[in-house]
């Protein structure tokens, strides 16, 4: 009986890969109609299927983010432009993801926030190290860097899940998906009997099941020897989309409100709320710093390289391969040098210039900077500043 069910679920699930064609995603679109609850469990089965591998698949997921946000942010109606689905020319999605895509064209939007506020937080945590998450012009992003299983790979998977978790979260409570609404999270224990449990707090629930299905796809569609080192990547990569996923939940607060005539507080009300994304990168970046090297062993599962750690949990980020070598310039590894770098002549940490330029020395320009000064408030209601010129030392490496 045990291995009857078996063969029935891996039935049940090739029909409905083969079922849910592209076809009758196109057709549900140009009808406008949103799935009936009854598919919506086979839905949840897409993350599972196996698809032929398409031409998109090269690049990166992110790029939703960095192409034109006149292709994500389309109204309805104009969805299909001539012939061509939307989700067909956003470059990078894997086949999965562009079905999914199909799916839940609403949710492309809040999906290319997401991806936009994991870059930008990226290039803000790394602004002063060597590898500063400069981007690539194509569909990558990030270039070749990312085919490393580098620590610096890891932060990027991680940032760009736990993008799109706050930016479906939030769009769920701002009330601009079909699919979701405000959060139904469940009242904390340690909240004060008196106070209220209410309000609309952001859906993390939605947003993290969303994202999981959406990112993960990627690497669950694609069927790896086992113990081979694309297995190990594959795992690598859920492992640290995870982590992302994590933090977000793990920064999120209970947020409260006093009600009541001039400030009286005689009702106070609380809700879930995100925390402020860059706390979140704060977060991920610490998770960076202390992350474990693993290996992939024959029973296709990830273990400690060394033993004399002890092991991440879901929370922490994993990484595979050492990180190249991002003092010289080597295009091959994605790695622009630091030449030309401005760094901080009297820093001792990363951004400073011995460390920034590895060694190689700096070079002291003197340059004009305009900025404003003694800025005065006048009631009411404006601001009158000066502008003052001064001149200041720049160090950039050599």
């Amino acid at each position: 009986m045990r291995g009857g069910s078996v063969a029935a679920g891996g039935t049940l699930k090739s029909e409905v890969c083969r079922l849910i064609t592209m076809e009758t995603v196109i057709a549900l679109v140009h009808r406008q109609l949103f799935l009936p609850p009854i598919l919506l469990p086979l839905a949840l089965l897409l993350p599972r299927c196996t698809f032929a591998a398409q031409s998109n698949s090269g690049g990166n997921w992110l790029n939703v983010g960095v192409q034109s946000t006149e292709v994500v942010r389309l109204p309805q109606p104009q969805y299909l432009i001539g012939a061509s689905p939307l989700c067909t020319q956003i470059s990078g999605l894997s086949p999965g993801q562009t079905k999914l895509c199909q799916l839940y064209q609403d949710h492309m939007s809040g999906v290319g926030r997401g991806a936009r506020a994991g870059i930008a937080e990226c290039q803000w945590q790394f602004r002063h190290r060597r590898w500063n998450c400069s981007t690539a012009h194509d569909s990558t992003v990030f270039g070749p860097m990312l085919k490393i299983a580098s620590r610096e790979a890891a932060f990027a998977h991680a940032i760009g899940a736990a993008g799109v978790v706050h930016a479906i979260s939030r769009a769920c409570r701002d009330g601009q998906l079909s699919s979701c609404g405000c959060s139904r999270t469940g009242r904390p224990r340690d909240l004060h009997r008196d106070w209220i449990w209410g309000g609309c707090g952001d859906n993390l629930e939605y947003g993290y099941k969303f994202t999981q299905g959406f990112v993960d796809v990627r690497e669950r569609e694609k069927n790896y020897r086992r113990g081979s080192k694309d297995q190990g990547r594959s795992l690598m990569n859920l492992h640290n989309n995870e982590a992302g996923r994590r933090a977000v939940i793990k920064k999120s607060r209970v947020t409260c409100k006093c009600h009541g005539v001039s400030g009286s507080c005689s009702l106070i009300t609380c809700w879930q709320q995100l925390a402020p994304f860059r706390e979140i990168g704060d977060y991920i970046k610490d998770k960076y710093d202390g992350a474990t090297e693993v290996r992939i062993n024959r029973r296709g599962r990830l273990q400690i390289r060394d033993p004399r750690f002890n092991k991440p949990t879901a929370n922490d980020l994993v990484y595979i391969d050492d990180s190249p070598n991002y003092c010289v310039r080597n295009l091959s590894v994605g790695s622009l040098g630091t030449h030309g770098r401005m760094c901080n002549r009297t820093s001792q940490g990363m951004d400073g210039c011995n460390l920034m330029c590895c060694g190689r020395g700096y070079n002291t320009q003197k340059t004009t900077v305009r900025e404003r000064c003694d800025c005065k408030f006048h009631w009411c209601c404006y601001v009158d500043c000066k502008i003052c010129v001064k001149t200041v030392d720049v160090h950039t490496c050599k």
